[in-house]
């Protein structure tokens, strides 16, 4: 999980606009926050399968994520592509 103040600087840096924290781009942010966090816990602890499968579903869901916002809004899209360097 990510600490309050981590995730309050993540969603700032994303926001769309002042009272935004549920945009894609925010949700997107967020979750590869928490993907590059449990990717450290699982270099070190390889054989915690259950934070595996919490990993797997994160990033499926910051994929299902990304599919919406292209397919809403293709330059948002781009941009978010650009500035999360997933691409």
């Amino acid at each position: 999980m990510l600490a309050t103040k981590k995730k309050q600087t993540v969603i700032k840096k994303n926001q769309v606009h002042e009272k935004d924290t549920g945009s894609p781009e925010v949700q997107v942010a967020i979750l590869s926050v928490q993907i590059s966090e449990l990717a450290k816990h699982l270099k070190k602890h390889k054989k915690d399968n259950h934070s595996r499968r919490g990993l797997i579903k994160m990033v499926a869901d910051r994929r299902t994520h990304l599919k919406y916002l292209e397919r809403k809004n293709k330059p948002r899209y781009d941009a978010l592509m650009k500035k999360m360097e997933l691409a």
